[in-house]
């Protein structure tokens, strides 16, 4: 139910989905501000990516007799991001991207959300996952959380797998510095924090992730065309014989990315309602594979 709520890029008409985007990346941004001030300012955590740098140089500040604003520097910190991927990305995934970490920046100023657990290891769990989703629902939409998430997004276009283990290192990199000089408790708390939040970016935003299709069929041909009208993917076709009847089958394989698994088969199906459809994830795969770019 939550992946069919953020999943506009199904809507086939371009200015409802952008419209849709802009109103999931708010939301994104408000669960952020939710996450930040409800799970973890009361527990002393920090935050991932620029965000979390931000708190950090904050924190820094302070200790000098200074006050640089968070507000101030998620956006100083995010906007020079956000003109190196406009070169390089896409004018729209820059756009959600600044809406968010825009929004994030003022919603900080001007809301006020209150603790909801005393408990610090709810704390650290609910708001892990919570603020996972926050990267999600931005990821979804085409978007992003804007810092690491522009870098991350960027080169695992370029390498087509997810860098997101070497965004938690870089986090993680982050509260180490945190640690030394706040104090190590903390530290170790955000770590798990941390963690928690990049499991769920890795378990929810499947774009690099694959399965082979395999379908059994009698009616090949149509099965076929109604494929490929549907997707850019290619379908090998093998020739066989049913065991059972011993009539002429064929078997169709194809690889497609897992966030496209669901249609297929629903394509699959509505071609030849009596195809056999068997799927199951791939580890790896060696070849020319299309993927649907970042608008």
């Amino acid at each position: 139910m939550l992946k069919k709520l953020i999943e506009p890029n199904k809507i086939q008409n371009k200015q409802i989905r952008l419209v849709y985007s802009i109103v999931l990346i708010v939301c994104s941004s408000l669960l952020q501000t939710f996450v930040i001030q409800t799970f973890m300012n009361p527990c002393n955590l920090l935050s991932s990516g620029f965000t979390g740098l931000a708190l950090l140089i904050n924190k820094i500040s302070q200790l000098f007799g200074m006050n640089l604003s968070t507000s101030f520097l998620i956006l100083a910190l995010n906007i020079p991001c956000a003109l190196f991927c406009a070169k390089r990305i896409s004018k729209r995934f820059t756009l959600l991207s600044c809406i968010q970490f825009s929004c994030t920046s003022l919603f900080l100023t001007i809301f006020n959300f209150q603790p909801v657990f005393d408990d610090l290891l709810l704390n650290i769990i609910f708001g892990g996952f919570l603020y996972g989703l926050v990267t999600v629902i931005a990821l979804r939409t085409d978007g992003s959380t804007g810092g690491t998430d522009f870098i991350a997004l960027f080169i695992s276009d370029l390498l087509h797998k997810s860098i997101w283990n070497y965004v938690f290192l870089f986090n993680m990199t982050l509260i180490i510095i945190f640690g030394a000089m706040f104090g190590w408790k903390y530290a170790g708390y955000s770590i798990l924090f941390q963690f928690i939040s990049t499991k769920t970016i890795d378990n929810f935003f499947n774009r690099y992730a694959q399965v082979l299709i395999e379908v059994t069929t009698t009616n090949s041909e149509v099965v076929a065309k109604k494929y490929q009208e549907a997707f850019r993917h290619g379908m090998s076709i093998i020739e066989a014989q049913g065991a059972y009847g011993h009539q002429t089958v064929h078997l169709c394989k194809t690889v497609v990315s897992t966030y496209e698994a669901q249609e297929a088969v629903r394509i699959i199906l509505k071609a030849d309602p009596n195809a056999l459809i068997y799927t199951h994830k791939i580890d790896n795969f060696y070849g020319k594979f299309y993927r649907r770019p970042i608008e």
